[in-house]
C-alpha cells in the first residue's frame, strides 16, 4: 500500500499571488481613516471609482484575517468583552433578588402582578406584594417593607435585578440611594429562575 505523497509535494506558486508590496497597500489602505471601518466590499468599490485597483475583495479578506485585523483595526481602542456582572453573599441580607411575575386571576385575560424580593444566600422571600399593573411606586413600597421588616436599615445591601422599567425608574433608584442599596442589573428575565424557586417557596408556605 502506498503513503499518500500528496501533502509532501512541492506546488509551483500561484502566479496571481500577492507581493509582499501588494499586502503592504492592502494593509495601509485599510488603516487609513476613510476605510477603517469598512469591510472589503466596500473598500474594493470605493477604490475602484478612484481609478485604483490593487486586489480582489477575496485577496483583501485573506490579508486580514492573516493579519487579524478582520474585526478590528484602525486607531480606536480594541472592544473589550466585559465580565457580567455578580455579586457574592456569603450571609443573609448582603444580596437580594427581585422581579415582577404574572399570576392568573379569576377571569380568562385577568392577571395580577406579584412583586417579590429573595434572599440570595438563604433563598428567604423577604418581601412580596400583589397589585393590579406594573408601577415603580409599588416597588418602592415592597422594598421600604422589606428593609423595615428584616431590620437592615442602613446596612449594605445589593439589589439585583433585571432591565425592566419598574426596576430603572428614577424615582425608585433615587429611594435606593437615600436608602443605602446599591443597584445591580441584568439582562431582562435574567433572574427568572430564582423568582420561581421563590414563588414555589412562598405558595407552599401557606
Amino acid at each position: 500500500m502506498k503513503v499518500d505523497q500528496r501533502p509532501l509535494a512541492k506546488r509551483p506558486v500561484p502566479k496571481n499571488k500577492l507581493s509582499e508590496e501588494e499586502k503592504e497597500s492592502i494593509l495601509t489602505v485599510v488603516k487609513q481613516e476613510e476605510y477603517a471601518d469598512l469591510p472589503p466590499t466596500q473598500i474594493v468599490p470605493k477604490l475602484a471609482d478612484e481609478g485604483i485597483y490593487i486586489a480582489s475583495e477575496s485577496s483583501f479578506y485573506r490579508v486580514l484575517n492573516e493579519e487579524k485585523m478582520h474585526h478590528h483595526r484602525g486607531r480606536s481602542r480594541k472592544p473589550e468583552r466585559r465580565t457580567p456582572e455578580s455579586h457574592l453573599a456569603t450571609s443573609p441580607n448582603q444580596v437580594w433578588t427581585w422581579d415582577i411575575t404574572w399570576l392568573g386571576g379569576p377571569v380568562k385575560g385577568l392577571y395580577y402582578r406579584l412583586y417579590l424580593i429573595l434572599d440570595l444566600f438563604s433563598r428567604k422571600v423577604v418581601g412580596w406584594e400583589v397589585w393590579e399593573t406594573e408601577e415603580a411606586k409599588y416597588s418602592e413600597i415592597l422594598v421600604k417593607r422589606a428593609v423595615i421588616s428584616e431590620k437592615i436599615q442602613g446596612a449594605p445591601l445589593v439589589l439585583h435585578s433585571d432591565n425592566g422599567s419598574p426596576m430603572k425608574a428614577e424615582t425608585f433608584q433615587s429611594l435606593l440611594e437615600k436608602l443605602g442599596i446599591q443597584s445591580s442589573f441584568s439582562r431582562p428575565r435574567a433572574s427568572g429562575i430564582q423568582q420561581k424557586f421563590a414563588l414555589m417557596s412562598l405558595f407552599s408556605s401557606f
